[in-house]
Formats: structure tokens, C-alpha cells, sequence
């Protein structure tokens, strides 16, 4: 083996020009599939997060059904019990009771349907972003009038001003219609459409009064400090919350229209990495199928003179493991240099096509990720592929005839 090795080596070192060439294409490859799948992986966690941190929570507790049918009915108790569980687990970094219902806000001779979001201001703020989001007032507070935060856009679409009374009727839990007087105290801007469009934004205590629910919530929202701790905390939690019957369900069930989005544009993502790819292994097997015919004269007399043919195929084989070894360790190393800066230095989308990816929820900001599955897929699939180009000249080589060789022009 130590003989095959050698000879291995040599014959690499022997052609260096050859020898870089093909390297090189292993590297170059390897670097932008690396790159290509560390954006992808990266801004698609850079937009969960911000998803979460900015509405959904990387988890919510809710009662059985209420995903399915998300109505005051489908509410439940925000107990002691329940609290004591979300605290008591360590993974959790806060949370958030919430309350949903629908209803419609007027004012003068406009009238439009609105998603009321009751929320604790407090609790909010240690688990999302969303009263960050404030353009315009404050957050609204409880007191002896209702009041209330709207999105930017039913403000222009209501033609109101900040400070104006309006009338907000709703549907309370026992069924009747109930209104109020509401005062607006803040104007939010999420960049979501239609949050901007209809949500109204109320204290909980206050919701909880106007629709009747006495201490009854829609969902709690979960904050966690990394993505990774989603799993974990989701089966720790699921049995604690067994005995009051609460569901615990992660942003990709809460949102599945944001994960089939993801998964799409992954998918688009690995078709056009495997069509690099295969392009790559043309490339490869072009490269060394040259480096193979043009030894077959050499190859020739060496069988002639009686090497085991299986030997030969060894020494090629070899030959294509340190150029690969070569060209993997530098593929690395250029993809690693290149998402290690797209992680410190992501590149932010301004203009026309900022607004037209944030028209379809995304941040406008393009990252990557120095993870080290990143990494080792696109690694194993390079080495697949140049394995696959390989196996051609080493079944040439496997086939040759000595005295083929020797004449081979």
C-alpha cells in the first residue's frame, strides 16, 4: 500500500498544472455550494426568528381545537398552574397571555373589520418585538377609558388621527354584541400587510372585559434563546400541560403558510445546487478522463511489465482521492471565509427590490450560516459526485489492454 501511495503522489505531483486544475474545480464547486446553502440556511433562521421575535413566539400554548377553529369558545383558563409550568421550565425565556377576536371599528362613515389582539405590554415586551414596532404614541394603557394601538394603514384607511374616539363592536364568549368607546394612543408599522390593515391593539384586561372572558385567554406565546431549544422545551412542556389539556405547538404549525413558503424556496434552492453539481461532475470527469488517456501508453508498458492490473486501478484511484482530498479541504476553507463573512456583514436590499421582498414577508437582508451541517452536506455531495465521475476512466483504466496501451495514440 505504501508502494501504491507513493506512486499515487508522484504521479499527482508529476503533472502539477493538471493536477491544480482539476483541484481547483473540486474547490471552486465545493465554495459555492457551501455558500449558496449557507445563505439559504441562514436567512431562512434569520427570518424565523424575526417572525417569531416579532409576532408568533417560537412556541404557543393553546386549547385543543383552536388552531383548527380559533374562536372565543376554543379559549382557556390562564390559571396559576399554567403559569407555574411555563416559569418552571428553563428553557423558556418569557411568555405571553394573548387574546383574539374579531370585530369591527367605525369611525364617522367608515367602518372597517379588525383582528383585536389583547396583550399584558409587559410580558409582551420580555417575549416579541411587535410594541417595538410602534411609529406614532404609546402603548396603550388600562384605565378608565379604552384604549387602543392601530396598524398604520386602517389609520389611513379609517382617515382618522391619533387621539380620535372611535366605536369598536364585538361579539363577546356568551354570544351577545357588545361595544365600546376606544381612544388611539399609538399607530403601529409591523411591514406586515395585513397587520397593518386590520389589527387593533388593546390591553388584556381590558379585552378580557369587553368580550367577557373573565381570565380565559386564546393562546400564550413562548419566547426561547435559540432555535435549537424548540424541541426540546416543546416535549418537556406537552406532558406538564397534559392535565389542563393544553396543546404546545411551534411556529410551524401556528404559521403553516411561512413554513410551505421556506420549503419551497429550499427546494428551489437544492434543484439548482444538483444541477451545479452534475455540471461540476461533467467537468471533473472531463478532467480526469484527459489526465487517464493520455498515460495509456505509460499504462501499457507498466502492465507489460507486470503490474497487477487491479493495482493500476488503485494507483488512479488514489490519484483522484488526494486531488479530491485537496480540492475539498480549500472548497471549505473559501466557503467557510465566504459565510463567515456574509454572518458579520449580511447585505441589506434597498429600493424596489427591498420592498418587493418585504412584500413577501421577508426581511431584505441576506446572511448566511456557519453551521457545520452546511458544511458536511455539501461536502458529501461533492465527493458523491466526484466519486461518480471518477468511476468511468477507472473502469478505462480497469479494461486497458497492455498491448492497447502501448499503441494508444
Amino acid at each position: 500500500m505504501g508502494l501504491l501511495l507513493k506512486l499515487a503522489w508522484r504521479n499527482v505531483m508529476r503533472n502539477r498544472r493538471r493536477s491544480a486544475i482539476t483541484t481547483g474545480a473540486v474547490a471552486f464547486a465545493l465554495m459555492l455550494t457551501i455558500a449558496m446553502r449557507g445563505m439559504q440556511r441562514g436567512t431562512y433562521e434569520l427570518n424565523i426568528r424575526n417572525v417569531a421575535r416579532l409576532y408568533t413566539g417560537y412556541l404557543q400554548v393553546q386549547a385543543p381545537g383552536y388552531q383548527e377553529n380559533p374562536t372565543l369558545r376554543n379559549s382557556f383558563p390562564y390559571t396559576r398552574e399554567v403559569r407555574r409550568v411555563l416559569d418552571a421550565e428553563p428553557l423558556v425565556t418569557g411568555h405571553a397571555p394573548r387574546v383574539y377576536a374579531d370585530g369591527l371599528l367605525s369611525y364617522r362613515d367608515n367602518s372597517f373589520g379588525v383582528m383585536i389582539l389583547g396583550l399584558d405590554p409587559q410580558a409582551e415586551n420580555e417575549v416579541t418585538d411587535l410594541l417595538k414596532r410602534i411609529r406614532q404614541g404609546r402603548a396603550p394603557a388600562e384605565g378608565q377609558e379604552y384604549e387602543i394601538l392601530v396598524g398604520q394603514k386602517l389609520l389611513q384607511n379609517l382617515q382618522a388621527q391619533l387621539g380620535d374616539s372611535l366605536v369598536l363592536l364585538v361579539q363577546g364568549y356568551d354570544g351577545s354584541l357588545r361595544d365600546a368607546f376606544c381612544r388611539i394612543v399609538g399607530v403601529l408599522r409591523t411591514g406586515s400587510e395585513p397587520m397593518d390593515r386590520a389589527t387593533v391593539i388593546m390591553p388584556i384586561r381590558q379585552a378580557q372585559e369587553l368580550l367577557g372572558l373573565e381570565d380565559r385567554v386564546s393562546t400564550v406565546v413562548v419566547s426561547l434563546d435559540r432555535l435549537e431549544d424548540l424541541e426540546p422545551a416543546r416535549r418537556r412542556l406537552e406532558p406538564a400541560l397534559r392535565p389542563p389539556k393544553l396543546r404546545v405547538l411551534s411556529w410551524e404549525e401556528v404559521m403553516p403558510s411561512f413554513k410551505q413558503m421556506i420549503q419551497f424556496d429550499n427546494a428551489q434552492g437544492i434543484l439548482f445546487l444538483a444541477i451545479l453539481i452534475v455540471a461540476v461532475g461533467f467537468g471533473i470527469l472531463n478532467s480526469v478522463i484527459m489526465s487517464v488517456t493520455e498515460r495509456f501508453r505509460e499504462f501499457g508498458i507498466v502492465l507489460a511489465l507486470g503490474m497487477p492490473q487491479h493495482k493500476l486501478v488503485a494507483v488512479v484511484a488514489l490519484e483522484i482521492l488526494f486531488v479530491l482530498l485537496f480540492g475539498v479541504a480549500a472548497g471549505n476553507v473559501l466557503g467557510g471565509v465566504v459565510n463567515w463573512y456574509l454572518v458579520h456583514n449580511p447585505i441589506e436590499f434597498t429600493g424596489t427590490l427591498g420592498a418587493y421582498t418585504e412584500e413577501f414577508g421577508w426581511l431584505p437582508i441576506l446572511t448566511s450560516s456557519l453551521r457545520a451541517r452546511v458544511f458536511l452536506h455539501s461536502t458529501l455531495a461533492i465527493v458523491l459526485a466526484t466519486f461518480g465521475a471518477s468511476l468511468y476512466p477507472l473502469l478505462k483504466v480497469a479494461k486497458l489492454e497492455p498491448l492497447k496501451g502501448i499503441r494508444y495514440t
